[in-house]
């Protein structure tokens, strides 16, 4: 078996590739989540992007799927009421990927599967104890602890984005009040701007906006635009803090961010650099 397909699903956009046995890529693509309201859709995109690949490089080559999922369940193979996505409830999406593909299928959650990634390949490779935080739709997070993945009793340990971080809070998709994810993801961060567009009156690129994004909000900071370097600040602090709970739980040896939020770091943690 010489190669292994990789699909990372996320609640803006997925990616799905093909690696070989060293982790080298040797195809990749990517599609809108979004434009799929059920998995069944979604697993038949995949399929008709993979499938010439997969012929050509012969499907008795392949070893398995491999599917980081938001709220994804390592141990069923399931997505358990994810709430960035648009498939409701608990979704056998291991089985699914299998019985398309003709292949093994293994499920986890996205965050963690990142974090094994970043132990075999990439920054966190020699670490036994880190954190992956993963800065995109949402906020995922994978714990490792001594060499391995803290899963838990049913597989959802380590769900950061869902610790209080500000009490009495915004309304989480989750159900809950106050979630990290409701301030330090692509979603949060634009929540943030709303607020303090409304609560202000100077001048900023955003107000010329019909919507705003995340990127658009990188791209005012980039401007040096005053309010979107604050909604930054604003957003660092309450990451900031959040992260230094986890590490008094884990005394980790680094905590390693990813996710298109990651990009803008120098600007999210501009208060605390020197």
């Amino acid at each position: 078996m010489k190669y292994s397909i990789g699909v990372d699903i996320g609640g803006t956009t997925s990616s799905m590739g093909i690696v070989n046995k060293l982790g080298d890529i040797l195809f990749e693509s990517e599609i809108n989540t979004r434009e799929y309201l059920t998995f069944e859709t979604f697993i038949e995109a995949c399929h008709n992007i993979l499938l010439p690949e997969i012929e050509g490089l012969g499907q008795d080559n392949f070893k398995g799927i491999g599917i980081g999922a938001p709220n994804g369940n390592y141990r069923y193979g399931t997505i358990e009421h994810a709430p960035n996505l648009a498939w409701k409830g608990i979704v056998p999406l291991a089985n699914a990927f299998s019985e398309k593909f003709k292949l093994e299928a293994l499920v986890t959650n996205d965050a963690n599967a990142a974090a094994i990634g970043e132990m075999m390949h990439g920054a966190a490779k020699g670490m036994k104890d880190f954190i992956m935080i993963t800065l995109g739709t949402g906020v995922g997070s994978g714990i490792v602890a001594n060499g391995g993945i803290i899963y838990g009793h049913n597989s959802f340990a380590g769900e950061i984005g869902h610790t209080i971080a500000v009490r009495d809070g915004r309304l989480c998709s989750c159900g809950l009040s106050g979630c990290l994810e409701t301030y330090s993801s692509a979603t949060g961060i634009v929540r943030t701007a709303h607020e303090v567009l409304a609560d202000t009156t100077r001048k900023s690129l955003l107000r010329d906006l019909t919507t705003i994004t995340s990127e658009d909000i990188y791209k005012a900071a980039l401007e040096n635009d005053e309010v979107a370097l604050e909604i930054f600040a604003f957003t660092g602090k309450i990451l900031g803090e959040s992260l230094a709970t986890a590490v008094a739980y884990t005394e980790p040896e680094a905590i390693i961010l990813f996710g298109g939020l990651a990009q803008a770091f120098s600007f999210v943690f501009s208060k605390f650099i020197t």
